[in-house]
């Protein structure tokens, strides 16, 4: 069985915690200044990180809200884009070519961007009118759920962000006691899987980023394995007849607004194919975290969970997570 250092793990959550009132001053800064709409920005599986973020905001805020890859951003622009949008960044290196030609663009029209980096002195942040650096510490949601959230909370449309930050500081370790609850269930689902040919994987809502991302940047570009992301909305118009007996369909089941979404994508699954598998917000124990909010941090719950599939994965295939064929390899 592979060894779970929670130690390490809480200690990363505290140290991103104590990030907090750096970023609600930011928060508050840009908002006294004035918000006319936000855009969230960046390439590949953090761009799919930020997507839960602009699923809140569409949902519960009066503050448009945008989710544009930088290449597109740089491409075709916007014409939403104003004196008072906020650019939202994110790469984990701080380095990711279009993300920071974006901020760059940025600065020269002296638009207001916030950047979320994983390393100290990286072009992203020099570029950026505000940055935050991480340090690559777990959860990664962590500096968004307090940018937006208090964002939300001074526009009079997040009253509980107090209680909510509060709670917070106990996410890691609830993510811990996920991590282990999930490890048996994680095992078997790599060893059963290790060589697929092809896997349909879904989920909605603010889970839909986690669906993606892990389809795309862990299953796809880490382990080099065959999968196809949808979301439960659209699983109806097209995928679902790629379902046979032995098609392997892993849905992400959200406790949200969309679980009746989730719940009809099951209901298909089951008489359709014997390879379903779903991992369900619902079955997983978040002591510290109030039934109101455990929708809003499904992405760092579910993410701990799918965290010990990969790490199967990285064991029985013997096939590093940081191993590459062309990524960062050769020139594209």
């Amino acid at each position: 069985m592979l060894k779970f250092d929670a130690e390490k793990f809480v200690t990363e959550g505290e140290k991103a915690y104590s990030l907090r009132a750096d970023i609600e001053q930011i928060a508050l800064k840009v908002q006294k200044e004035g918000i006319s709409n936000i855009f969230f920005t960046a390439s590949g599986g953090s761009n799919a990180v930020m997507q839960p973020f602009n699923y809140w905001m569409e949902s519960k805020s009066s503050i448009p809200s945008y989710l544009l890859t930088a290449a597109d951003f740089l491409a075709v622009g916007s014409k939403k884009l104003n004196k008072n949008s906020i650019i939202i960044l994110l790469s984990k290196s701080g380095d990711t070519k279009e993300t920071v030609a974006l901020a760059k663009k940025m600065e020269q029209l002296g638009i207001r961007t916030i950047s979320i980096v994983n390393k100290d002195n990286t072009p992203l942040a020099h570029h950026s009118t505000y940055a935050v650096n991480t340090f690559g510490y777990h959860p990664q949601e962590l500096a968004f759920y307090f940018l937006i959230g208090k964002i939300m909370q001074v526009n009079n449309e997040f009253n509980d962000y107090e209680q909510f930050a509060d709670e917070l500081k106990s996410l890691p370790g609830d993510m811990n006691i996920v991590a282990q609850e999930v490890d048996s269930k994680a095992k078997e689902f790599a060893e059963k899987y290790q060589n697929a040919d092809y896997q349909i994987w879904v989920g909605s809502g603010d889970l839909w980023g986690t669906t993606y991302s892990y389809s795309m940047c862990v299953l796809e570009e880490s382990q080099w394995l065959r999968t196809k992301s949808v979301s439960s909305p659209e699983f109806f118009h097209g995928t679902f007849e790629l379902v046979e007996k032995d098609v392997p369909v892993v849905l992400l089941e959200s406790e949200g607004a969309t679980r009746p979404l989730d719940e009809r994508v099951a209901n298909f699954a089951t008489k359709y194919t014997n390879q379903f598998t779903k991992f369900d917000m619902k079955e997983f124990t978040l002591s510290h975290i109030s039934t109101k909010f455990r929708p809003i941090v499904e992405p760092s719950v579910m993410w701990a969970a799918l965290r010990r599939v990969s790490l199967h994965l990285e064991d029985i295939r013997d096939h590093p997570l940081t191993k590459r064929r062309y990524y960062r390899v050769v020139d594209y």
